[in-house]
């Protein structure tokens, strides 16, 4: 499996992929799932995947080779719509190619895609690409796409990135994204890359491999950690039972009318008779104590 995340901003983009494909028992594989297009001055454009290695890899390399009738390929397509459009029409045909053999063998054709650059001459852009070859782009409604296993790292970003954010705040807020999902799911694994591109730059800006040793990120991962248990054990704890006049932090109300569905026994189940002690609001709880 595997975590890929992308992000467009206002000053340029953020890319952070996993290596992890495989996390069985005693068999772990590590693939670079992050792959550049790149030419200084004129393009630089960046493709992660997660879903089926295979398919993964024959799109990347049929997609370096893909020229249209009209002579266009994804080193000179004059916008990057067309280079999305080119690399929708690369995954539709190694899936024409392979996708029956798959099937025939018990297997999907699932691939997922995240596409983003700037070629001279238009803005940064971000796109999302399915199995089928089709794909959307990312607006300021939506200034991000994940792929793989997304679930665990969609919070922090939810509350942090806009389209204003700076690229080293968006930078961290993907690898506190990733490190959600290195504690939550174990087939996603380091070495990371990240990728930090600059607009306008039309050359890759930063990037760096993460693996265990990296001292930033370990950082990121022990704070994080440490921080959120900080601010969890400063929370309230709910109020149960409270008096109508009651307030702040009441979870419960003693004239709040909410009941469990509860499943009566069967006939046959003896039921043997209990004596229970009332339930004492807060309220009177405190007058007991004040007597």
């Amino acid at each position: 499996m595997t975590y890929c995340v992308g992000m467009r901003l206002n000053a340029g983009l953020v890319f952070l992929s996993d290596s992890r494909t495989n996390a069985g028992v005693d068999q772990v594989g590590t693939f670079r799932k992050l792959s550049v297009f790149e030419i200084p001055g004129d393009r630089m454009m960046v493709m992660m995947t997660a879903g089926n290695l295979s398919i993964s890899q024959s799109i990347r390399q049929l997609v370096s080779e893909l020229k249209t009738e009209d002579g266009h390929s994804i080193w000179n397509a004059p916008n990057m719509y067309e280079a999305a459009r080119l690399l929708g029409e690369a995954v539709r045909q190694v899936h024409e190619r392979d996708a029956a053999s798959l099937s025939a063998f018990g297997i999907e054709f699932n691939v997922s895609i995240i596409f983003g650059g700037q070629i001279n001459g238009e803005r940064c852009r971000l796109f999302q690409i399915y199995s089928a070859g089709n794909f959307i782009e990312s607006h300021d409604e939506n200034t991000y796409f994940q792929i793989g296993e997304a679930k665990y790292g969609k919070p922090i970003i939810d509350r942090v990135v806009t389209p204003a954010t700076s690229l080293d705040d968006a930078a961290k807020c993907a690898l506190i994204s990733m490190d959600s999902t290195l504690r939550s799911n174990v087939s996603v694994g380091l070495p990371l890359d990240l990728l930090v591109y600059e607009a306008d730059s039309l050359a890759v800006t930063h990037f760096v491999t993460i693996d265990e040793r990296n001292e930033y990120f370990q950082m990121i991962r022990n704070t994080w950690g440490h921080q959120l248990k900080s601010v969890f054990e400063g929370l309230d704890a709910p109020v149960w039972n409270a008096a109508p006049e009651v307030a702040g932090n009441v979870l419960h109300s003693t004239n709040t009318g909410s009941k469990p569905v509860k499943v009566a026994p069967p006939p046959r189940v003896a039921i043997p008779a209990v004596s229970r002690s009332p339930l004492q609001t807060l309220s009177q709880q405190f007058h007991d104590g004040q007597q």
